[in-house]
Order: structure tokens, then sequence, then C-alpha cells
């Protein structure tokens, strides 16, 4: 059993080292962004509210780039799901990353559910897989903000996270909830 506030603002996060569609691999360690990397963990390519929240991501990832956030989307799909949900969802502006491990996603404090055959989009859901999360960390990798979902619904906006962001920026605000025990 895990805790799902095991991650710390202002403590380093888990590694992350997957590959991309499309080749190549996105490594956390390797990122170097002006002011934070972005990480979204997503359900998978079964998933219809995945598709509109990965939308919405994708046309505002120059936005985001902007303000000096570098972006990953992630979940536990192989490369032919990945693969499939980057070209029938049309997120040419977003780097998807697979393969994400069970134990990895837990790392980040994911919730994991099973599969329950076919969603409304036709597609069966896997064994497993994880719920969504949103994170960004500091080019130290040190967590700013975080947020996990135990289901597909009421996920962090994407304007609302860029507002944070710009606002972060300009009042060097510090990451909060450090405090444990």
């Amino acid at each position: 059993m895990t805790s799902h506030n095991s991650l710390m603002p202002r403590v380093a996060v888990p590694s992350l080292d997957l590959p991309l569609v499309g080749g190549g691999n996105w490594v956390l360690a390797e990122q170097n962004p002006e002011n934070f990397t972005l990480i979204v963990f997503y359900r998978g390519r079964h998933c219809p509210v995945c598709s509109m929240y990965l939308g919405d991501l994708n046309r505002k990832a120059a936005d985001f780039a902007e303000r000096g956030v570098s972006i990953v989307a992630a979940s536990t799909d192989g490369e032919e799901r990945a693969t499939d949900a980057k070209s029938e969802w049309k997120l040419d502006n977003l780097k998807i990353a697979y393969d994400l491990r069970i134990e990895n996603a837990r790392e980040w404090g994911l919730y994991v559910s099973a599969g329950r055959g076919k969603t409304s989009m036709g597609i069966e859901e896997p064994d497993f897989f994880s719920e969504p999360g949103v994170f960004l960390t500091r080019p130290d990798r040190t967590l700013y903000y975080g947020a996990t979902q135990t289901m597909p619904f009421a996920r962090p906006g994407f304007a609302d996270l860029l507002k944070a962001v710009e606002f972060a920026v300009d009042k060097n605000y510090p990451a909060r909830g450090e405090v444990a025990g």
C-alpha cells in the first residue's frame, strides 16, 4: 500500500525515463526548462475524458512554452495504443510517452485501477492503468505542484495552471505544502 502524499514539495520527485511516440526517450533528469516541467499522467487510449483533456493541453502547449514550461504526457499504454492516441486525438504539439510501469506510477502517488471492459469509446481498458496526475517540477526536479485523481473527472484546468505558472514566476512564489509530520 502506497501513501498518496508520499511526494513532498521542494523535494526531488522519482525518476522518469519513458519511450516516446515517434522514437527516442523522455528522461526527466535531462529536462532543462526555464521554469517548470509539466508532467501529465493520463489514463490511456481508452479514456474519452483524456482525449478532451489532452486536446486542451495540445491547444495551450505554445502558451506553456512561452512561459518556460516543457511538457510531457505519459500513460501505462504500450507503444501502439500511445501512437493511436497521439494521432487520433491530434496531439501534434505534445510529447507522448508510454510504458509507464505500475510501480513507477505508484512512486508518483498515482492511483491504479483495474480494467472493466470497453469504455464509451468502444476501446478495451488495460488490465491495470494509472489514474490521472498533473505535476509541475522545478528545473532541479523538485516538486512544485501536484494533483492526483482517483477518477477521470474534475482535473486541474490548463487555463488555471497557466495563470498559476505566471503568478509563480512573477512573484517568485515558493512551493507550498512543504511541512511534513
